[in-house]
């Protein structure tokens, strides 16, 4: 990527009320030294909130005109799932650099077309996986680099509880990509920080239609419960559940086992567990602090100084293809082999 002088002018496409993620996006970029210039909302009361917010941003309708009129460099889409990929490609076409929402979409066909579009036009393509930055992720990461647990073999993730969906996109499944999707992205790309080997194939389970009578979508609901099991190069295997029939509390949202000890955290805290002789040494603590500025800085530092990309697009697109192939894998009934490892 070229080097650049002039401060990079960025947007963002979406600035709908969930999380108010898209002021966040662009308190970020500013942080990293980049000029919030434009904003695409379809809801004109968002837009109204968007210009209170920054007041000179420039404000538009539709993606399509901020793209005619706008001379904005990086845009950040920020919309459902089913969305990134067309989203991506159309702002690709037309020259912009764009970090897409985590996932990086729904499908590894949709990413393979994202990262085609990146290329042919010369663009910068990535995901904001900041989460790469949070602190329990560090903390686990300090822990692998000190050895205390020899080599580590097994990782598994889970979150759920009981309960009916909340009704909104994300519980689609045409728009979200399924249970598996929305928290799942993030904890394997916890995985893939500890587990560094080649993936050689996927097998997904799902559990399906307890809660599909209690919802809107009905047939398009997503799943009550997904679970994938990884299998690696080296021998090491991952697993992930998400489920709304959780029945019982769980401890930490990832455990990782080693030969000489295990370790689990959540996003707070962490608990160690190693072998000394014939004693076992039990460590509790709290996290550092994350550091999700970083994504963002990363990004600027990329453009304008060159620095090395550390979210690629390849890299985003790994865990989406995992979930792919989860969700064909439930469906065939077999393990499916992985294309990107």
């Amino acid at each position: 990527m070229a080097k650049r002088k002039a401060a990079i002018k960025v947007g963002v496409i979406g600035y709908g009320g969930a999380f108010n993620m898209g002021k966040a996006h662009l308190e970020d970029m500013r942080k990293a030294g980049m000029v919030p210039t434009a904003v695409a909302e379809i809801n004109p009361e968002r837009l109204k909130v968007a210009a209170q917010e920054f007041p000179d941003i420039q404000t538009y309708a539709s993606v399509g005109e901020m793209l005619r009129k706008s001379d904005v460099e990086l845009l950040a889409v920020i919309t459902p799932h089913n969305t990134h990929a067309r989203l991506a490609i159309q702002c690709l076409m037309a020259g912009r650099h764009v970090v897409v929402e985590k996932p990086f979409a729904i499908t590894t066909a949709q990413c393979d077309a994202m990262i085609a579009a990146a290329r042919k036009h010369k663009r910068l393509l990535s995901t904001f996986h900041n989460r790469h930055w949070d602190g329990c992720i560090l903390q686990a990461n300090k822990a692998l680099a000190s050895g205390a647990l020899g080599e580590v073999f097994r990782v598994e993730a889970m979150m759920g509880a009981w309960g009916r969906p909340r009704d909104w996109w994300r519980s689609s499944k045409s728009i979200s990509g399924g249970i598996l999707y929305d928290w799942g992205v993030h904890l394997l790309e916890y995985t893939f920080q500890i587990l560094r080997a080649p993936i050689t194939e996927v097998a997904g389970y799902a559990k399906k239609g307890f809660w599909a009578d209690k919802t809107p979508w009905k047939a398009d609901t997503n799943e009550d419960e997904g679970c994938v099991h990884v299998r690696y190069k080296d021998g090491s295997w991952s697993t992930l559940c998400i489920s709304s029939l959780e029945h019982r509390q769980r401890q930490g949202w990832v455990t990782i086992t080693g030969t000489l000890g295990g370790y689990s955290f959540d996003y707070n805290t962490f608990e160690m567990i190693t072998h000394k002789g014939e004693h076992t040494i039990q460590t509790r603590g709290r996290n550092m602090p994350s550091r999700h500025a970083s994504f963002y800085q990363n990004i600027a530092d990329h453009l304008m100084k060159g620095e090395k990309l550390v979210i690629t697009p390849e890299w985003a697109r790994r865990p989406v293809h995992v979930l792919d192939l989860a969700c064909q894998s439930a469906a065939k009934g077999r393990a499916l082999p992985a294309k990107y490892c």
